[in-house]
């Protein structure tokens, strides 16, 4: 099976680009690039949406700040370092909670990076928290979702870089089109790869187990890699625990984390966050660029709605405090 998925993924990427040359980071960027890549290798990412943040039928439940608190305290054991999707509704509020609680890096996303409210958030919570700080995200899935084009995101690329010009910037798009023709401006510009890698989607997911899984990431994340100069760090991957009738459970979650675990030590140019952080049974009514009802998008986290630990967290080492 190891075999065979091999030859699917070299096949798939074909026209990839050949390895890329050793690169330098900006001078600007440098430093705080340097922070992130530190982060990759020393910490340990999660993924993270507030419990109490909610969309439904394009509604919006704010997160509060004390549900927002009782969230990382009950991911700090086991997390130091955060990838978020926002900064508005109350995701704002995310990188302050986590300077009081020791974490020691985050990743801020902007969901809709046009928002100037929402990109005036982040850049003023840059600058507020410099140290935790180790980069921004510009979308989730926009070229995939078809909520904008590469061209888009281009310009929210250099309109962002010559507000911050010392912070790494990158967009979050499925590892597909990172390696499509039209992405390379964009991809090319970016100061690191902040990825989606979804076995589960796979045609041969269900014919193959853990350590399968876990190899195709690998896989994938090396492919990136011949295209793109820079770290690149897994935002979501995993495996969600239901529904049962689906094929999913926990056991096969805590699989696939140990699995990779093994597979793909951090380092500073490859890593991954664990995703994601909570259960969300409302992201079953939320917007999604695949068509159709998808009841497993209730079950990812790691943890329960109700932040309850799943066999995935019971069998990962608890960090140093």
């Amino acid at each position: 099976m190891r075999t065979l998925i091999a030859v699917i993924i070299l096949s798939f990427f074909a026209t990839a680009a050949s390895a890329a040359e050793p690169c330098e980071p900006r001078a600007k960027v440098a430093p705080a690039l340097h922070r992130l890549e530190d982060a990759m290798a020393k910490d340990r990412f999660i993924t993270y949406t507030p419990t109490s943040l909610k969309v439904v039928d394009g509604n919006v439940t704010p997160a509060d700040a004390d549900s927002i608190r009782a969230d990382l305290k009950t991911l700090r054991p086991w997390f130091d370092a955060i990838v978020t999707y926002s900064a508005r509704d109350g995701a704002e509020l995310i990188p302050g909670i986590a300077q009081e609680l020791g974490y020691k890096a985050v990743i801020i996303g902007i969901w809709s990076p046009g928002d100037s409210e929402e990109l005036s958030n982040a850049l003023k919570l840059a600058k507020r928290y410099p140290k935790l700080v180790v980069g921004l995200s510009l979308g989730n899935e926009i070229v995939f979702g078809k909520r904008g084009t590469w061209a888009e995101l281009a310009r929210y690329v250099k309109l962002t870089r010559e507000r911050v010009p010392d912070l790494p910037i990158t967009v979050s798009e499925p590892f597909a089109q990172f390696l499509e023709s039209d992405s390379s401006d964009v991809r090319d510009d970016l100061d690191f790869l902040l990825v989606n890698v979804h076995p589960v989607f796979e045609s041969w997911f269900k014919t193959a187990g853990p350590d399968n899984w876990a190899d195709f990431d690998v896989k994938i994340v090396d492919k990136l890699a011949d295209a793109f100069c820079g770290p690149i760090l897994i935002k979501e991957t995993g495996l969600p625990t239901g529904p049962a009738e689906m094929g999913y459970d926990e056991g096969k979650q805590a699989a696939f984390w140990r699995a990779l675990e093994r597979q793909m030590p951090p380092s500073k140019s490859h890593a991954f966050s664990y995703f994601a952080a909570f259960d969300a049974p409302w992201r079953t009514q939320d917007f999604n660029p695949v068509a159709g009802h998808h009841p497993e998008e209730a079950f990812w986290g790691l943890f329960t709605e109700a932040r309850a630990p799943k066999p995935a967290i019971e069998g990962l080492k608890k960090l140093p405090q």
